[in-house]
């Protein structure tokens, strides 16, 4: 138990360093600019953002009112009524119903968006996507975007089928989407127990801006979230297919490359046997051993693309929450988040840590990612991922169960 609590207090502190890292540029815009950027004339470090009243105000009443809460120091109609809510629980056949007006309502709104010309949307398409596609799956070029997109197989396999068997390049990577709400639903009630917290988290995600943004676009496809998803989930169900999925990840989107650290974690807090999580240690090992293998040895674009340059690892924060400005409710709440999580941890929910290690490295993988490489740019769709856990992390304050709770 003792080494449990120092693993979570680690883990706590680690994502805590990372958040504060993400919200400083909230605050003072210009700050991490002065101290490592190149152009530093006429900056104010310590100006304030247009969003830094809010965010402060904002942080402050939910931290304050949720230690009240946690110290019982509110008053008892107010303690009560949230007491009902975090225990409140729907029955199978009210989630089922639900789920289904929940995912009408996205499709309904969202399915339009597979009529649009997506070369009219993203010069990515035209410039890089499309030439990929024409000489996939054997063809050559020495445009290093376009061989890195062929790099890619399970993408670029499901978008070839996308467009040439359903004539409509977006459809595919919409379902792909539609299934990650569906999987943040289930990781959700899997971690939590509560089928109410599963249907809270998917609504936090489908009000996210950035995920509303990217949800049917070919160019920037869900797939490989998806994928890293189903390897989480399936820890628990089939164990033995969870490095399948991370691998299916992994020739998707190279992004995803470290993740696999996140689901070894999440493994480390499973209710699953020792020998058990041994065994997905030791495959996981051997998948990445084959994968590292292949990117190094094998004709990938991915060892000549390596430059090191240690100022954009702060730099990059300040890029991530520009690219995340449209999240209002997402920087808001990100910090009590984070706080909150280390309290239920210590309530025994056990996930909470997985929770926030997941937190802590969907968001620092693209500092370190653009630190090692010049070949890419730190964009918002990559933070997909971070939306879904931290909308589960949402979901879980709702997993208080109730006397009557079986």
């Amino acid at each position: 138990m003792e080494n449990s609590q120092y693993v979570s207090y680690t883990v706590f502190f680690c994502t805590l360093v990372i958040v504060l890292l993400t919200l400083t540029p909230v605050i003072f815009p210009a700050l991490f600019s002065v101290l490592f950027g190149m152009f530093t004339e006429n900056l104010d470090p310590f100006e304030l953002g247009h969003q830094s009243i809010f965010l402060i105000l904002s942080n402050a009443v939910i931290l304050s009112f949720g230690f009240a809460y946690y110290k019982n120091k509110i008053s008892f109609p107010v303690h009560s009524i949230f007491e009902k809510i975090r225990t409140f629980e729907t029955s199978k056949r009210i989630t089922v119903i639900s789920l289904i007006i929940i995912f009408g309502i996205y499709i309904g709104f969202s399915s339009s968006e597979l009529l649009l010309d997506e070369s009219k949307q993203w010069s990515d398409y035209n410039s890089i996507l499309i030439p990929a596609l024409e000489i996939w799956p054997f063809g050559e070029t020495d445009d290093i975007y376009v061989q890195e997109q062929n790099d890619r197989y399970v993408r670029m396999f499901f978008l070839d089928v996308s467009l040439d068997i359903f004539q409509n390049i977006k459809l595919l990577p919409f379902v792909a989407s539609i299934l990650v709400v569906f999987f943040t639903y289930l990781i959700t009630v899997q971690f939590c127990h509560k089928r109410f917290a599963g249907l809270i988290a998917i609504v936090v995600l489908l009000q996210s801006y950035t995920f509303l943004k990217f949800d049917t676009i070919a160019v920037y496809e869900n797939l490989w979230v998806l994928f890293f998803l189903l390897s989480l989930y399936i820890i628990q169900k089939k164990w033995f297919l969870s490095p399948v999925f991370y691998i299916l990840a992994f020739y998707t989107k190279a992004y995803v490359a470290p993740f696999f650290l996140m689901t070894l974690f999440t493994t480390y807090r499973s209710q699953i046997s020792t020998r058990t999580k041994i065994a997905i240690l030791l495959s996981y090992a051997v998948v990445v051993i084959i994968s590292a293998v292949i990117i190094f040895i094998g004709e990938t674009v991915y060892p000549d693309v390596i430059e090191i340059n240690f100022s954009k690892f702060i730099l990059a924060f300040q890029t991530i929450i520009s690219q995340l400005r449209f999240d209002t409710f997402f920087i808001m709440l990100l910090l009590p988040t984070t706080v909150g999580l280390i309290f239920l941890s210590k309530n025994k929910l056990q996930h909470a840590d997985s929770i926030l290690i997941l937190i802590f490295g969907t968001i620092i993988a693209s500092p370190l990612l653009v630190t090692i490489t010049y070949h890419y740019e730190i964009l918002p769709y990559r933070f997909i991922p971070l939306l879904v856990f931290f909308s589960i992390g949402i979901g879980m304050f709702f997993s208080k169960k109730s006397v009557n709770d079986s």
